[in-house]
């Protein structure tokens, strides 16, 4: 059994975003990037399955859309311990466009589990896996919290209002992962940095789609107004400045 986790490479949750003239696009420049976190987890969860034998899972591959510059986060996840890793020579233009791709990635080298983090941590869109899914054609599980394996057949766990569900679903199948999949992203040790050095990365070219969204520009939210502190003695004040300023009663 192969799997395949569909990672992204985005910006270190403490960088400062800076935006290029016009505010057409993100200035790049001083950007520390990162394996997006729920994607990390997702391959955490991927390597332990692949550590237990009983599963049967024979190896973990890492997909990536992006250009040449994106490889130091390839391999990191390929430190971390992933066996080999694919990068789609393209510039991610939209989920769509991403999908697309990651979709030909594995029509080409055919994985039985697919596994996506809900979102990325830059535009938060939490489509990629489910587009993924309709264009292979293939069952996808949403809010999956939890994989694990009962008699060769993948069980997974999903979160739902008031609860928890378990489905078992047949393979090939993409399952879309959130919170409680890992408990800690683990951490590349330094002989899993010197083999990476060496792990295939094959590179494809990508197919022709066309993206179906395009930004035109970028806005930074409305910086924080300054705190009021109303004497607890006053609340006729409190009443009245959350009514017709703040405007939430």
């Amino acid at each position: 059994m192969k799997i395949l986790v569909c990672i992204s490479n985005v910006p270190d949750t403490t960088t400062k975003i800076k935006l290029a003239e016009g505010n057409a696009s993100i200035d790049t420049a001083g950007i520390q990037w990162v394996i997006n976190p729920w994607d990390e987890l997702s391959l955490t969860r991927a390597l332990e399955l692949k550590d237990d034998q009983s599963t049967g899972v024979k190896s973990v591959t890492v997909a990536h859309v992006g250009p040449a510059a994106s490889e130091p986060t390839i391999r990191k996840a390929l430190a971390i311990g992933a066996d080999d890793a694919i990068r789609v020579n393209a510039d991610s233009h939209d989920a769509y466009f991403v999908a697309a791709q990651l979709a030909e990635a594995v029509k080409k080298e055919q994985f039985d589990i697919i596994m996506c983090g809900i979102e990325s941590s830059d535009y938060n869109g939490s489509v990629v896996g489910g587009m993924v899914a309709e264009f292979l054609g293939i069952p996808s599980v949403s809010a999956v919290s939890s994989i694990y394996f009962e008699s060769g057949i993948p069980v997974l766990t999903r979160d739902i209002d008031g609860g928890k569900e378990i489905v078992e679903v047949p393979a090939p199948f993409v399952a879309i992962v959130q919170k409680g999949i890992a408990k800690e992203p683990r951490i590349a040790a330094m002989r899993g940095i010197m083999l990476a050095r060496s792990k295939p990365v094959k590179v494809f070219e990508p197919v022709a789609v066309e993206p179906l969204t395009q930004i035109i520009s970028f806005e930074k939210p409305a910086p924080r107004s300054a705190c009021k502190f109303i004497d607890a003695a006053n609340p006729g004040q409190l009443i009245d400045l959350l009514r017709n300023e703040a405007k939430v009663i």
